[in-house]
């Protein structure tokens, strides 16, 4: 059994770090309802500027939505909009909640998160239904959410303000995420990090760690 040296707080992304999201199975819906000569356009609606706008606080959800609108030229409804958008969002297993549960005796925790209001109001609705915690809140001491921040990962701009929150020295904090570029970016202003490249990756990581 391993302890963790010198570790006093731990960060957590949440997309494939805490819950599982699948981007294939958000185009498929889009699809659904897309004329067929429009899919080739399908491969715009994640990396759109507006996107990034989005989850930078920069335009609100409707804007987001008129955005959708105004790519596709359709007239989608918000529950369509919001259908798709959400879809990626696909298991929370229990297990990863549990783990974070215990984690917190011993560590300060966080989640930070490149996301967005329409994609947090639907998360944390997931995880009061799956799991009975009462929102992101409710599981970790500190949330920090790109959208509400005005920063994103991987700038170094969004780790400096959630150390600037948290008051723990960078070296002393561990940072999960699925994507190197991010875990690049905390590692410039000093945190430890850890790559999540399998869905057991969180897990199998504290299974002998007291």
């Amino acid at each position: 059994m391993k302890k963790l040296q010198n570790i006093d707080f731990l960060i957590f992304d949440l997309g494939n770090v805490i819950i599982d999201i699948d981007y294939d199975f958000s185009i498929k819906e889009l699809k659904k309802i897309l004329p067929v000569d429009k899919h080739d356009l399908t491969s715009e609606f994640f990396p759109s500027a507006f996107h990034k706008d989005y989850e930078k606080g920069m335009i609100n959800s409707d804007q987001f939505r008129n955005a959708v609108r105004e790519l596709y030229q359709e007239g989608f409804s918000n529950d369509q909009i919001d259908h798709i958008w959400n879809s990626l969002l696909r298991d929370i297993p229990q297990e990863r909640i549990d783990l974070i549960s215990k984690l917190n005796r011993n560590f300060g925790t966080a989640v930070l998160s490149n996301t967005n209001e329409i994609h947090i109001l639907k998360f944390n609705e997931m995880l009061k239904d799956q799991t009975s915690v009462d929102g992101l809140s409710g599981l970790f001491d500190r949330v920090f959410l790109s959208h509400e921040m005005g920063l994103a990962k991987p700038d170094e701009a969004i780790y400096e303000a959630v150390i600037n929150e948290i008051q723990v020295e960078p070296s002393r904090v561990l940072f999960f995420d699925d994507l190197l570029a991010n875990l690049e970016g905390a590692k410039r202003v000093g945190l430890q990090t850890y790559h999540i490249t399998h869905p057991k990756a969180l897990i199998q990581f504290f299974a002998d760690v007291h």
